[in-house]
């Protein structure tokens, strides 16, 4: 029982302290005057009376009530019920009234009286018990009497009020009185523990909204400040009391005032969280609070701070509660949208709805705390129970590690009183219990189903609404009220004074009584608390399970076993999949199980290899937990840690906790605690087990059921029993228990000590954050000897430090146990004396520990090596030598994703292991993958060292290999290899180093001499001695006389080689030259002008000189294109308008030309020389081709010179002073000009020449145009006939632009932003918009130059020549691009994120694929003049880099020839090699090229050559891979074609003419091109098999950026074997690998080949169709013992029957749609690709969408389109080559249909039977798939089937969707039938 009211107190306004401002309460009087003993009086009342402060007020107010709630220090809740009325101040008092108990007034200050004034005046009820509306009536009672005079005694009312007593709980009912004829019923609630709300929170969600409500809901929870405003006390009381009541059942445990007065506003900045209600007059006090929020009740706000994050329900719950909510509050909502909306739906009653809003929040919790029971541990049972959450295991179980909310939740205050209160076993249960233990599986099931749901909650709010209300019927209230306005009355008296006495004595009389009474003892129902189901359960249904667990699980079993079964092999296999399975929780807690098993006696000793995989397999199962060890995996291998073990010497075992302690998970003490608590509550439970056991001995049968009991099932029965037991027996179960505590702390200071302390305590190494650190860690045995005895000595040299050092590690360790053991013993109830025994322990554990492990670290050095896989020894090539032995390196993945598994799947070829080798032609690596299941497999990647670009070292190489790794490097290479290599620690550092000096000392020697090419077959030491190598000394001699001759003539300047050395590229500038450098460049004016006039009688040397020139390729060429031979132009033949001149056969004009050079006919010897001097590096122009049909020729030269522009191009009417030298020598320039001009045959003064001008500013400049190409098609048709009709002949890429002719190939790009105009006229594709505006007026002669040296040129009407400027890029972009496009194609780290996208970006930032398509164009743009019968000159740069590119694609593109492999060669040979392109130079081939790097100039030509190839697959002789094999070779140094930088330099070394002497050598090839020859005679491997040339035809590519494609060549590797272009090393012998292969074949192995990309040479693997019959014919004849016939005869022959059978037959089948030439153009321009080493043949069409557009004339058709589909079939295989078994057949038709003959085909490829009317018919009528066929039975004759058939002839066909029915000509035909399709279904 308790009291109803504990004081009642009388306030009233304090006249005294009027003066200061605000007034002042006062009490007047209180009853009682005593304090109760169990209930002190709360001070400050009087603050709460008036909350907004004491002021006297100029009219009566009605009376108003609220009530306060204050908080003592015991944290007890009083409730302050105020009702306040007002009476009036007398104005001034005589003294006498002073002992009337009120101070006597201050005279008042001011001598004017104000009007009257009303003071407040309260009448408070204190008490513990929360009965508003009891507290209100009777306050109510109280002032009626008084205001109406009622004839009752107040101090009677006061008194009873005072002793009323009231049961507390149980749902009893109660009458009271207080003696003035009234009547109260109070009904107390039924269980104290639900918290009693009326309709406060349903008011608070009707003020707030639902969401608002939320927020302060999370923000109580997580312990954030919150302030409630609103003008209304009594709603500011509910309000607070609702956020309470919402809380259940968590208790809200920081500062809770519902009204704060305003004098202690300043509460509101306490740092601590606090629920607090304040007056809306004091909004603007609270507006500087940053951290607080803030609900405004009148206004319906929630204002959260910036700087406050509120965490939210985790979802679905957020989601879940939101319904419910809704669901409740507006029941509306859900047919809202109805069109006959039911007309029943309306809210519950406030009261009701206010429970159901609880019910919902009541459930929330159920779910959000469901299953904590089983987190629970209890530590001690008696003397009272210990209780400790494992908030960890908690979250980890529900899945909710990462959630904010629940963490600070579980964090927190509130349920930190949760488990306090209701983690007892044994107590009384109320509603939430039975929730959360029996509800649970009910709300899982039940979840979406909103009848459901909305059920629940209905009977949940009814269990709640009876706790408040348990006699619903009693509304039996009788009290009376005051009259209406009766507090308007002008005379009321004032309040009473009360009699002490009388009320006191009430009182006195009242406790007399309850003392004699019996106490009233109220039995509390205890039970045991139900736990509910485990989390496990609930969680499993969420199904959150891997689906191939299971798999998973069992691989970790298996390598499990297979370790401890000594099975290291099998075990290996399986080891990367168990590290990958570790990633999932179900693997791990299936590793701590299956490693559990293994341990006896708490021990498990095991040998070195056994040790080494269990540890791996524990640090990677750690290396996933986080520091809160959620999921328990670090608690379940502590105890493995320290009972795993080796031998590691007599008496010294080293346990497995010493290679796992580099987790961050044992430096958490949380989690420490938590292990420590969970251990300690088994070993309580096995004590009162045992007990428990020992009394039931007899009992046998109930020994089973006992042992599943939980630990809290037993604290709950010991907890009954306590009371029960005797004092001894409670004393010795206390002490029992302690010491289990006690034991279990000394156990868990020893575990720390395993796991904190380094097992190399003298390092210093404390706590490591994270990471794998030390090499210990990992593991031992990796340590090798060498290091460890190094390391060894140096520790022991040091021991003077080592104490100090080592303590260091001691000290913190000790520190850190000692932290532990306070805590948990201090919560534990360990007792002083074993506290103090422990920290005197713990020091001399962790010092015994240290001792340990030093013996340990001593031994565990000097284990052996782990066996490492044997290096490999690569092939080298004939005369390749080795320069150093094999260093052990790991070759580390890059960004290449497939050779690491990556989007492919599959296991990771790399990281591999094996070994590093340098010979004096490549860098090779060569081992085998990291990756057992691989292991098998040998990786090879190498590159020649002459293409090795960067080299730089890693710093942090990710920990992909386990070894210890010393340093790591990466070396790339331009052959678009790259080598990431890590060395092992067992080469010593300074071996790496020398390893790369005599890198660097191969890469770049002192003199090309010193190239491989050179060195081959010497020894490296010779490689210096020149001498060694004179063997055909005619020759030397030879070669020295010319540069002797070439020395002399040119007089002082280049004595030296070194002197010659044109500016680096960098340095000059593309506007104009610094004067300096112009001497060196030009030859200089005082030159002996004699000895270059041409020497009538040539001297013998000269002659063989000569000799030799002729045969050199360039003059072949001349000779071949007519541009005269050698004799005419010595006797001066007048008719032929050109003349090949000697004048350079010194090398005297230009260096870097050839001897032979091809100029005007009329142009004199000693012209050319001084024309030489306008131009960079004296390249004048010389004719390199000239068109056949227009007689048009192509000339080259380098830029011009300042000197030379000024005379050539500027105006010409400046007056000059008198023929100055420039002036004379412009002139020439120009008359050599003129004489190209007159050359051409069909050059005629036409009247207004010169429009390219006009063309170039309208077409070819795109003022905005970047590097990316716009893609522009032609559109207009009316330019084909136009152009068709002028051309004749011409090709473009393809046909998919619908009108696309060959007028103009000028894609829009052509030097781009040429005269700052935009695109005026162009159309798509660039093409002029009026097709003819080239024709009529055209300029013979073409100069494209560089548009910054032609700056200020203006056209001039008087000349036949017209300049294009155009932009192009210099060397240094090509560089930089191609460094880019390098890091594009092989990236150096592995990427993270979508790789394909960050490839296809990196790619367009190298702008690689721009250059090449600014190439095409200019290209395209040449040979469409040369077309159109007008000369160019291309005269850009120095003339040996882009114009090169340009010259050769444009003779390549407008000429067959030079796309035969014969043709190709002499291109090359004739435009880079003769022409002098700096090879050495752009190759960086020598030390005096290192610093200007790698330029891939001739690489770029070649990637041309492959874009255009990719477009005309049908027009080269040569394939893919001649060009693959001329780039990496072109670098590689091996052969000595492409060293030096000019003939001249080729001459002096003597190089040039050795071919013919030095055939005895067979093996090593000093030219490239005669190891192609010898190779193609060979094999096929240079030949394209879809050559089929046009004559005479001209490419026309498309050059736009779409149509361009990435090489291969960047992409692809081979690691099986290294890049494939040296032949010999990729073959060996090629006739042993196929009889090995062979071999193969024939046993009985399987048939099936896997290819895998990056690894695999696919072409040889899977060699394509021909090549593979070429193949067979080969071995056919090689057996037969014939002589085999060449490859390329067979198949000239093969071609030509095929030509033959072609044309008779009308069906062609695809082979000779490939290889016949007379294929119709049209079809041809399709584009059929055979892919270069494509498996089987690929045929890619590109078929056009508009049927109208005509062809080129050439095709000869000038019809429209076939129609896609035909077209589609002729590429398919022809229905003829799959049919397995054909004959006629009746049919009969479907349903009422007659029977008919068809003609059957059996075709077993592509598994169906096919049906034709007749065996002609080419179209398929029907098809049967026989995947489809169910059964084929013997049939019967049916109406209208062929009379004279045999009826055993009848079979049916049962398929899925209908029955056949077959009749053939007689039995053994169906027979035959009907076992051939059986065959066919069987074999499927």
């Amino acid at each position: 029982m308790a009291r109803l009211a504990d004081y009642f107190v009388l306030v009233g306004y304090d006249p005294g302290k009027r003066g200061s401002g605000d007034g002042q309460g006062q009490i007047l009087q209180r009853f009682p005057e005593k304090d109760w003993e169990d209930n002190p009086f709360p001070q400050g009342i009087e603050l709460f009376c008036q909350p907004s402060g004491w002021q006297l007020f100029t009219e009566r107010n009605p009376p108003t009530f609220f009530v306060a709630v204050l908080t003592d220090i015991n944290s007890e809740r009083h409730y302050c019920a105020c009702f306040t009325f007002w009476e009036a101040v007398e104005s001034a008092q005589p003294q006498s009234h002073s002992r009337n108990g009120e101070e006597e007034e201050e005279e008042p200050s001011s001598p004017v009286q104000p009007a009257q004034l009303f003071a407040p005046k309260s009448l408070v009820l204190v008490s513990r018990l929360d009965h508003a509306e009891v507290f209100r009536n009777s306050l109510g009672l109280i002032y009626t009497i008084y205001v109406d005079g009622l004839s009752v005694s107040l101090e009677n009312v006061i008194g009873n009020l005072l002793t009323c007593t009231i049961p507390i709980t149980g749902g009893a009912q109660r009458t009271i009185s207080l003696g003035a004829g009234d009547r109260q019923v109070i009904q107390t609630p039924i269980n104290d523990s639900l918290p009693v709300s009326s309709c406060s929170v349903a008011l608070l969600f009707r003020q707030l909204g639902i969401t608002n409500v939320l927020y302060l809901f999370c923000a109580a929870l997580t312990e954030h400040k919150i302030l409630f405003l609103s003008s209304s006390y009594q709603r500011l009381t509910d309000a607070c009391r609702a956020l309470l009541a919402l809380m259940f059942p968590l208790k809200y445990s920081f500062t809770y005032v519902p009204i704060l007065p305003a004098q202690l506003l300043e509460v509101l900045s306490t740092p601590t969280p606090f629920i607090i209600g304040v007056h809306s007059i004091f909004q603007s006090e609270t507006q500087e609070l940053l951290d607080v929020v803030i609900a405004d009740l009148d206004g319906g706000t929630v204002n959260v701070p910036e700087c406050v994050h509120i965490s939210l329900l985790p979802e679905p719950l957020l989601q879940q509660t939101r319904e419910a909510l809704s669901m409740v509050l507006d029941p509306e909502l859900e047919v809202a949208d109805l069109a006959f909306p039911p007309s029943t739906i309306s809210a519950s009653s406030l009261k009701m709805q206010d429970k159901e809003i609880r019910a919902v929040f009541l459930r929330l919790f159920a779910q959000l705390l469901q299953g904590y029971r089983w987190c629970l541990h209890i530590i001690r049972i008696h003397p009272e129970p210990v209780i400790r959450f494992h908030k960890a295991a908690f979250l980890g179980q529900r899945g909710l590690t990462e959630d904010d909310f629940l963490t600070k939740v579980l964090e927190g205050m509130a349920f930190a009183g949760f488990v306090t209160e209701r983690g007892a076993p044994y107590r009384s249960i109320d509603l939430f219990d039975e929730l959360v233990a029996y509800e649970v599986k009910r709300m899982h099931t039940e979840e979406g189903n909103k009848q459901k749901i909305l059920r629940h909650i209905k009977e949940l709010a009814e269990k709640l609404y009876k706790n408040e209300n348990p006699y619903p019927a009693v509304t039996m209230h009788k009290v009376q009220k005051p009259t209406e306005g009766c507090h308007l009355r002008l005379h009321q008296k004032p309040f009473p004074r009360l009699d002490e006495g009388t009320v006191q004595w009430i009182i006195d009389q009242a406790t007399a009584k309850l003392q004699t009474a019996p106490p009233a003892v109220k039995a509390e129902k205890k039970c045991m608390v139900p736990s509910g189901p485990p989390i496990a359960a609930i969680m499993e249904r969420n199904g959150n399970a891997l689906a191939n667990s299971a798999r998973r699980l069992e691989v970790v079993r298996n390598c499990i076993s297979y370790v401890f079964e000594n099975k290291m092999l099998e075990a290996k296999k399986l080891f990367p999949a168990v590290l990958r399975a570790m990633k999932g929780r179900a693997a791990r807690h299936c590793l701590t199980q299956e490693l559990n098993l293994h341990v006896q006696q708490n021990r498990a000793v095991l040998d070195h290899q056994q040790f080494d995989f269990i540890i791996r397999m524990m640090n990677c199962c750690l290396q996933d937990c986080t520091a809160m060890d959620e999921h328990g995996i670090a608690a379940a291998l502590l105890p493995l840690v320290t009972a795993f073990c080796r031998k590691l010497s007599p008496g010294i075992t080293q346990f497995a906790y010493s290679c796992v302690q580099e987790h961050v998970v044992w430096t958490n003490i949380q989690f420490w605690e938590a292990m420590f608590y969970c251990d300690v509550q088994n070993h309580i439970r096995a004590l009162y087990l045992d007990n428990n056991e020992e009394n039931h001995t007899d009992e046998e049968s109930t020994e089973g059921p006992q042992e599943a009991k939980s630990a809290l099932e037993i604290a709950s029965e010991q907890l009954r029993l306590w009371p029960t037991m005797s004092r001894e027996k409670q004393q010795e179960l206390i002490q029992k228990e302690e010491s289990t505590v006690f034991s279990q702390a000394i156990h868990y200071a020893n575990r720390m000590s395993y796991l904190l302390l380094p097992l190399d305590t003298s390092k210093n190494r404390l706590l490591r954050s994270s990471g794998l650190g030390d090499v210990e860690s990992v593991s031992n045995s990796f340590v090798t000897n060498s290091i460890a005895g190094s390391v060894a000595e140096s520790y022991d040299t040091e021991s003077g430090f080592e104490d100090a050092e080592s303590s260091d590690v001691a000290n913190y360790v000790v520190r850190f146990i000692n932290r532990f053991v306070d805590k948990v013993c201090t919560e534990s109830g360990v007792t002083n004396e074993h506290l103090k025994g422990l920290h005197v322990m713990i020091p001399d554990i962790v010092q015994m520990h240290i001792e340990t492990l030093d013996a340990v670290h001593r031994e565990s050095r000097r284990l052996p090596p782990i066996q490492k896989p044997k290096l490999l020894r690569p092939n080298l090539l004939v005369g390749e030598e080795c320069v150093m032995e094999g260093l052990r390196v790991y070759l580390m993945p890059d960004g290449r994703e497939e050779a690491a598994g990556g989007y492919i799947g599959g296991p990771p070829l790399l990281p591999a292991e094996g070994a590093i080798f340098l010979t004096t032609y490549r860098i090779i690596f060569k081992g085998t993958p990291t990756d057992p299941l691989v292991g098998e497999q040998v990786v090879i990647r190498s590159f020649p060292i002459a293409s090795l670009t960067k080299e730089k070292k890693l710093t942090n190489v990710q920990g992909q290999v386990e070894h210890l790794i010393q340093e790591c490097w990466q070396l790339r290479s331009c052959t678009f290899q790259l080598l990431r290599i890590a060395f092992d620690e067992e080469v010593a550092s300074d071996s790496a180093e020398v390893f790369r000096k005599h890198l660097h000392k191969l890469r770049y020697p002192q003199h090309v001499r010193g190239t491989f090419a050179f060195t081959v077959g010497q020894s490296p030491k010779q490689a210096m001695q020149p001498k060694a190598k004179e063997k055909n000394p005619s020759l030397r001699t030879l070669s020295k006389n010319l540069v002797k001759n070439a020395k002399k003539t040119i007089g002082r300047q280049y004595v030296t080689r070194k002197k010659y050395t044109p500016p680096m590229w960098e340095q000059r500038s593309s506007q104009h030259f610094p004067e300096d450098n112009e001497d060196e460049i030009s030859v200089s004016e005082e030159m002996d002008r004699s000895t270059l006039t041409p020497t009538t009688t040539i001297k013998p040397s000269d002659k063989m000189t000569i000799n030799h020139l002729v045969e050199r390729a360039c003059c072949r060429d001349y000779q071949r294109m007519g541009l005269g031979t050698l004799s005419s132009s010595l006797t001066r033949s007048k008719n032929e308008p050109f003349r090949i001149s000697t004048v350079n056969r010194m090398y005297a004009i230009c260096r870097s030309y050839p001897g032979l050079l091809i100029v005007p006919q009329s142009i004199q010897d000693n012209t050319i020389q001084r024309i030489s001097r306008c131009y960079r590096q004296n390249r004048f122009p010389v004719v390199c081709w000239r068109n056949s049909r227009t007689k048009a020729v192509l000339l080259r030269s380098g830029g011009l010179h300042g000197k030379g522009v000024v005379g050539l191009f500027k105006s010409q009417n400046a007056p000059t002073a008198g023929p100055s030298q420039t002036d004379s020598t412009s002139l020439e320039q120009e008359k050599y000009l003129q004489a190209v001009i007159n050359s051409m045959p069909h050059y005629a003064d036409a009247s207004g020449r010169n429009t390219l001008s006009g063309f170039t500013s309208a077409h070819m400049s795109s003022s905005g145009l970047g590097h990316r190409a716009r893609v522009i098609t032609l559109s207009t048709p009316k330019c084909v006939s136009a152009k068709g009709r002028e051309t004749p002949r011409g090709k473009w890429g393809s046909i998919r632009a619908s009108g696309r002719m060959s007028s103009y190939a000028l894609n829009v790009e052509i030097g781009s932003r040429l005269a700052g105009k935009d695109l005026l006229g162009a159309q798509h594709n660039g093409t002029p918009s009026e097709a003819s505006f080239l024709r009529p007026h055209r300029a013979s002669l073409y100069i494209i130059g560089d548009k910054s040296q032609l700056k200020g040129v203006k056209p001039d009407p008087l000349q036949h020549w017209e300049v294009v400027p155009i932009e192009v890029f210099d060397v240094r972009q090509v560089k930089a691009s191609f460094k880019k496009l390098m890091k594009a194609c092989v990236p150096g780290c592995l990427s993270t994120g979508d790789t394909s996208v960050t490839y296809l970006r990196s790619l367009e930032e190298s702008e690689w694929l721009s250059q090449i398509h600014k190439i095409l164009q200019i290209s395209v743009l040449v040979v469409e003049l040369l077309d159109t019968g007008s000369s160019v000159l291309v005269s850009l740069e120095d003339g040996w880099d882009i114009t090169t590119q340009v010259v050769s694609l444009v003779q390549l593109l407008s000429d067959p020839y030079y796309r035969t492999l014969e043709g190709f060669r002499l291109l090359v040979e004739k435009e880079w090699l003769s022409f002098g392109h700096r090879f050495s130079h752009r190759g960086a081939q020598t030390l005096a090229g290192q610093s200007s790097g790698f330029a891939p100039i001739f690489l770029q030509f070649l990637d041309c050559v492959h874009q255009i190839h990719l477009q005309f697959p049908m027009e080269f002789e040569f394939s893919q891979y001649y060009l693959k094999f001329l780039s990496y070779h072109y670098i590689s140094n091996r052969f000595r074609t492409f060293l030096l930088d000019s003939d001249y330099e080729r001459i002096e070394l003597g190089l040039l003419y050795e071919e013919k002497g030095e055939r005895k050598s067979q093996q090593v090839y000093k030219s490239i091109w005669d190891y192609i020859d010898r190779l193609n005679k060979k094999a096929p491997i240079f030949f394209n098999y879809m050559y089929a040339p046009e004559d005479g035809e001209v490419l026309r590519p498309y050059s736009n950026i779409s149509n361009l494609k990435v090489w291969d060549y960047y992409t692809e590797e081979t690691l099986s074997e290294g890049p494939s272009y040296d032949w010999e090393l990729a073959q060996g012998q090629p006739e042993h690998v196929e009889e090995a292969d062979r071999q193969d074949t024939s046993a009985p192995q399987t048939k099936r080949k896997i290819i895998w990309p990056c690894y695999d040479n696919r072409s040889r693997v899977e060699p394509d169709a021909i090549s593979k019959l070429l193949e067979e014919l080969h071995n056919l004849e090689m057996e037969l013992g014939q002589v085999p016939e060449r490859w390329k005869d067979t198949w000239d022959k093969v071609k030509a029957s095929q030509r033959t059978e072609a044309r008779p037959e009308g069906s062609r089948t695809p082979s000779s749609l490939l290889m016949s030439s007379s294929l119709s153009h049209h079809r041809r321009s399709l584009g059929v690709y055979l892919q270069e080493s494509g498996v089987g043949s690929t045929l890619n069409l590109s078929l056009d969408s508009d049927t109208s557009s005509t062809s080129t004339p050439s095709s000869g058709k000038q019809g429209g389109r076939k129609s896609t589909s035909t077209l589609y079939s002729q590429f398919q295989m022809s229905e003829s080559e799959n049919r397995s078994y054909e004959g006629s057949l009746y049919k009969k038709g479907a349903f009422m249909k007659p029977w008919k003959p068809r003609w059957f085909v059996l075709d077993k490829t592509k598994h169906q039977l096919r049906y034709y009317d007749s065996r002609m018919d080419t179209e398929c009528k029907g098809v049967i798939d026989l995947a489809e066929v169910e059964s084929i039975t013997p049939g019967a004759p049916t109406m209208g089937a062929p009379k004279t058939v045999d009826e055993k002839a009848f079979f049916d066909l049962k398929t899925t969707k209908r029955v056949y029915n077959f009749c053939a000509q007689d039995v053994q035909l169906a027979q035959q039938w009907i076992d051939r399709i059986q065959s066919c279904l069987s074999d499927a």
